[in-house]
C-alpha cells in the first residue's frame, strides 16, 4: 500500500499548545480534593517548574525564530509568530488560574491545618521583632543594594533569581538621587523561613523571604524614603549551543557555554502585581521585552520554592501514604544476582518494585574477581549516585570500566561533567558518544569470566540510572543474560566508543538506524492484517507523540480498521476520534502520584503479541538525532506481565486518565463504575504499604 500520502496541517496538534494542555492536567491534580493537601501544593510547584523550562526552551526557541524572521512551520502548519501569540494568551490564563488556586484554595486549606504563611500586615510585635533580628543577622549581611546611576548601571540579573526593584526619593551621602535601586537576593538564602512555634501561634508558621525584604528594605538605604519595593524574576533562554561541525572538544566547549546559560536572552518577566507601571516599563526596557512578556502575579514570583514546605512539615496525614517497593519473586529472598539472571530474564517495574537489583548488580560486579569489564551509559544519574560509587570502586580495582556520558543532557550538564572527571581520575574510560547525537539509551553491560567462557549480563531500561527518580517515575528495567541481546548491546557500545559501520542487530531496534523504520513496519503490519480481515491491535505508551510519519501511519491503520490505543502522558500531535481520519484511535493521558515515564509498544502481530520497551518517545529527535534503543520482551511470562502491569491498568483507569478529543481537549469522563486508578492498583499488587505505628 502507498505510504507517501501526507495529511493536511489541521490533522496535527501544535507542540507548544499541547505542552500547555499537559500542564493544565498537572494543575488539575493541585485542584483535586482527593489528593492529599501537601501533595496538592507539590503539584502546584511542579507546574511552575515545568513552565520555567517551557519558557527557557520552547518559548525562547519561538522568540529566536521570530527574531530571525523565520516562517518555518511544523506539521501543524503554524508559523512561529502565530504559535507565540497563542502560547502567550494561554500561558497568562494558566498562570492566573494557578495563583487563584494557591491564594483562594490551597493556602486557606493549609492554614486550616495549622500550616500558615504569615502576611506582613498581620505580624504582631513579637513576631516582627524576631523577623527583624533574622533580617539583620542572616539576610542583610549578604545583600548588596545597587543604586542605579551613571556609575552603577543596571546589574546582570541571573536567570530565575529573586530580585527587588526599589523606588526611592531623597539624596544619599554623595548627593545622588537616581530614584531607583536593585536588590538581588543571593541563592544561598532560604525563600521560606519557619518561625518558632511559640511565636507563630500555629504548628507550622512560615514567612516568605520576599515579605522580610519588603518590610525592612528601607534599612539598606539610610536616610532615604522607600516609595515602593517590588519583587521580580526574569526567565532567560537556557538552551546551550555547541556547533557540532566546529567543535574540537565537546567537554571544553560545553564548559565554556555553561556559565552563559544564566545570562541568555530574557524571555519572560514576572513581577509583583502591585508594581507601578513606571517600574514595570523600566524593567521591560532593561530586559528587551514587550508587554506580552510581562506576568503580574499576586504572590511570590517563584512558586517552585514552595516545594521545600512539605519536607519541613511533619504531617503524614496530608501526604501520600509511604510504601515499600517490592521485588520480583525470584529476588525476594537472599540471592546471587548473577545466578538469578542466568536462570531467566528478570523484569522490574519501578517505582512499585525496587531499583536495588540494578545497584546490586553493579556492586557485585565491582567486587567479583571474575568480572572483567563494565560498560554503562549515563544520561541523568545525579552527583551523589551510589551507582557512580560502584563504578569508581570497580575502576580502582583494575576492572575495565567504560562509561558513555551524555554531556548534553539538558540541565544535568554540570553534574555529568563532574561525574566524567571523577571517573577519569580513577582510570575509567570516559567517552561522550557521538557528536550531534545525544546518547539517550539506557544500557549496562557486565562481562564476567565463567566456566565455559565469557558471559554478558545486561540491564536495559526505559528510565535513567538515577536512584532518586526511580522512586517517582514509572519505568521498566530488564535484566538478562540472553547471549543475542548481549551481542546487540556490545555492538551498540562499539559504535559509541569506536569507529565503523553499524552492523545489523538481532533483537534491538536502534536509533538513528533502524528504530523508525521498524516502528513504521510494525504499524503497517497491523494495517495489512486488518485489510486482510485478520485481528489487528496496537497499544503504545509513551511521554510524547510528535513524529509526522508515525502519526500518518497510525491514521492509515485506523482507516484500515486497526484498534489503536495510545497512552501519551504529555505532548500529543495526533488528533484522535476524528470521523474519516482516526475513528479507531483513542488517546489518554494518565497524571497521578508518579510521573508516567515508561515507553511500551505492543503489536498483535498475528497473535505473536510483540512487545518492545524503549528509552525513546515517538518524536523526531528520538528517531533521528539520538542514540536510542528499543528492546523486545522475549519470555512469554514477562510479556504477560507487561500487558498486565504496563498497559491494561492504564486502559482501565477511570480516575486519573484524561481522554483527548479531536480538538486537543482533555476530559476525565465521569463514570458510575467503581474508581480505578492504575497507579493504586500497581502499588497494591507490587508494593507494600508502610502502616504508621500510630
Amino acid at each position: 500500500m502507498s505510504t507517501s500520502r501526507r495529511f493536511p496541517n489541521e490533522h496535527f496538534m501544535n507542540r507548544e499548545l499541547s505542552l500547555l494542555a499537559f500542564n493544565r492536567r498537572v494543575l488539575a491534580q493541585a485542584a483535586d480534593d482527593c489528593v492529599p493537601l501537601l501533595e496538592r501544593l507539590r503539584f502546584l510547584c511542579i507546574v511552575s517548574s515545568n513552565l520555567d523550562e517551557f519558557f527557557e526552551i520552547r518559548v525562547a526557541g519561538l522568540k529566536e525564530q521570530i527574531k530571525l524572521g523565520s516562517h518555518a512551520t511544523g506539521a501543524d502548519g503554524m508559523q512561529p509568530q502565530d504559535v507565540y501569540r497563542r502560547v502567550t494568551v494561554q500561558a497568562h490564563e494558566l498562570i492566573s488560574e494557578q495563583y487563584a488556586l494557591l491564594n483562594d484554595v490551597i493556602l486557606p486549606a493549609l492554614a486550616g491545618e495549622g500550616i500558615a504563611f504569615l502576611r506582613r500586615s498581620l505580624w504582631n510585635d513579637v513576631q516582627r521583632e524576631w523577623i527583624r533580628d533574622f533580617f539583620v543577622n542572616e539576610v542583610m549581611p549578604v545583600l548588596t543594594p545597587i543604586g542605579l546611576d551613571p556609575s552603577h548601571p543596571f546589574p546582570r540579573v541571573l536567570n530565575k533569581s529573586l530580585n527587588f526593584a526599589v523606588e526611592l526619593e531623597g539624596t544619599d551621602a554623595f548627593g545622588r538621587s537616581s530614584g531607583a535601586a536593585i536588590v538581588q537576593a543571593p541563592r544561598a538564602l532560604p525563600r521560606v523561613i519557619r518561625l518558632p512555634k511559640e511565636l507563630s501561634g500555629v504548628d507550622y508558621g512560615f514567612v516568605f523571604l520576599s515579605s522580610i525584604l519588603h518590610e525592612f528594605v528601607g534599612e539598606l538605604f539610610t536616610g532615604m524614603n522607600v516609595l515602593g519595593c517590588y519583587q521580580f524574576r526574569v526567565t532567560r533562554n537556557s538552551d546551550l549551543f555547541v556547533d557540532d561541525e566546529e567543535v574540537k572538544n565537546l567537554r571544553i566547549a560545553l564548559q565554556g557555554e555553561l556559565p552563559q546559560r544564566h545570562f541568555g536572552d530574557a524571555v519572560r518577566l514576572e513581577i509583583a502585581d502591585n508594581c507601578s507601571a513606571t517600574m514595570a516599563d523600566f524593567l521591560l526596557q532593561q530586559f528587551g521585552l514587550d508587554l506580552s512578556d510581562l506576568y503580574r502575579v499576586p504572590g511570590i514570583v517563584n512558586l517552585v520554592r514552595l516545594m521545600s514546605v512539605p519536607d519541613q512539615v511533619e504531617r503524614p496525614d496530608l501526604m501520600y501514604a509511604p510504601f515499600q517497593a517490592g521485588l520480583p519473586k525470584v529476588l525476594a529472598k537472599r540471592y546471587d544476582i548473577f545466578a538469578s539472571i542466568r536462570k531467566h530474564d528478570i523484569l522490574m517495574h519501578h517505582p512499585f518494585q525496587s531499583f536495588s537489583p540494578v545497584i546490586q548488580l553493579l556492586q557485585q560486579a565491582s567486587e567479583d574477581p571474575q568480572v572483567i569489564a563494565i560498560k554503562m551509559t549515563v544520561y541523568r544519574t545525579g552527583t551523589d549516585s551510589v551507582l557512580m560509587e560502584h563504578l569508581l570502586r570497580a575502576a580502582e580495582k583494575g576492572k575495565e570500566v567504560t562509561v558513555v556520558v551524555e554531556l548534553m543532557a539538558r540541565f544535568d550538564e554540570e553534574a555529568n561533567l563532574s561525574i566524567a572527571a571523577r571517573l577519569e581520575e580513577v582510570g575509567a574510560h570516559v567517552v561522550y558518544g557521538v557528536v550531534g547525537y545525544k546518547t539517550h539509551a539506557k544500557m549496562l553491560m557486565v562481562l564476567r569470566r565463567e566456566e565455559h567462557g565469557y558471559r554478558r549480563y545486561i540491564h536495559l531500561g526505559t528510565g535513567n540510572y538515577h536512584p532518586r527518580t526511580t522512586r517517582f517515575y514509572t519505568d521498566f528495567g530488564l535484566l538478562t543474560a540472553n547471549p543475542e541481546i548481549g551481542d546487540d548491546v556490545n555492538e551498540v557500545f562499539k559504535q559509541l566508543t569506536g569507529l565503523g559501520k553499524a552492523s545489523a542487530l538481532k533483537h534491538l531496534w536502534q536509533a538513528p538506524f533502524s528504530l523508525h523504520s521498524n516502528m513504521l513496519a510494525a504499524i503497517r503490519g497491523e494495517t495489512e492484517a486488518a485489510l486482510s480481515g485478520k485481528p489487528a491491535r496496537i497499544i503504545a505508551k509513551m511521554n510524547s507523540l510528535l513524529e509526522p510519519e508515525i502519526i500518518t501511519a497510525l491514521y492509515e491503520a485506523s482507516a484500515a480498521g486497526v484498534t489503536v490505543d495510545l497512552i501519551v502522558r504529555g505532548v500529543c500531535s495526533l488528533r484522535p476520534g476524528v470521523k474519516g481520519l482516526s475513528e479507531n484511535i483513542r488517546v489518554r493521558s494518565v497524571i497521578g502520584r508518579f510521573l508516567e515515564h515508561h515507553r511500551i509498544f505492543y503489536f498483535h502481530a498475528n497473535g505473536k503479541q510483540n512487545i518492545y520497551l524503549s528509552s525513546a518517545d515517538w518524536m523526531e529527535r528520538n528517531f533521528f538525532r539520538r542514540i536510542e534503543i528499543s528492546f523486545p520482551v522475549l519470555e512469554p511470562k514477562l510479556k504477560q506481565r507487561v500487558l498486565k502491569e504496563g498497559l491494561k491498568p492504564y486502559l482501565a483507569d477511570n480516575s486519573q486518565a484524561w481522554e483527548m478529543n479531536g480538538n486537543g481537549e482533555y476530559r476525565i469522563k465521569p463514570t458510575k463504575r467503581s474508581r480505578i486508578s492504575a497507579q493504586d492498583l500497581l502499588l497494591a499488587d507490587l508494593g507494600t504499604s508502610i502502616v504508621s505505628a500510630s
